[in-house]
């Protein structure tokens, strides 16, 4: 007869990890939570310039400096914190 494995044997086998890390540490993802705070942050301030009567347009509310410079900015930021957190590698001791 074949050596065959018992139940036992089996479930602890799939119970090790074969030798795998965490792809990211607290640190990447502290970033990362940091990152989406200025995306929303960026995305508030695009935000606004509803009118209740559909017949009135206020150009110089909604074509801000605010909401056509700044904001992008900030989002842009915010994406390259993303990009940053995610290719972080923490130094080894």
């Amino acid at each position: 007869m074949k050596d065959q494995e018992t139940p036992d044997q089996l479930s602890a086998a799939k119970k090790t990890p074969n030798n795998t890390e965490i792809p990211l540490g607290r640190q990447n993802y502290m970033l990362i939570l940091l990152g989406v705070i200025i995306l929303v942050i960026g995305f508030i301030l695009m935000s606004g310039g509803k009118y209740d009567d559909p017949n009135v347009f206020n150009g110089e509310e909604l074509y801000s400096a605010r909401r056509i410079t700044l904001a992008p900015i900030v989002v842009i930021i915010g994406f390259a914190v993303e990009i940053y957190a995610i290719f972080h590698r923490p130094k080894k001791q």
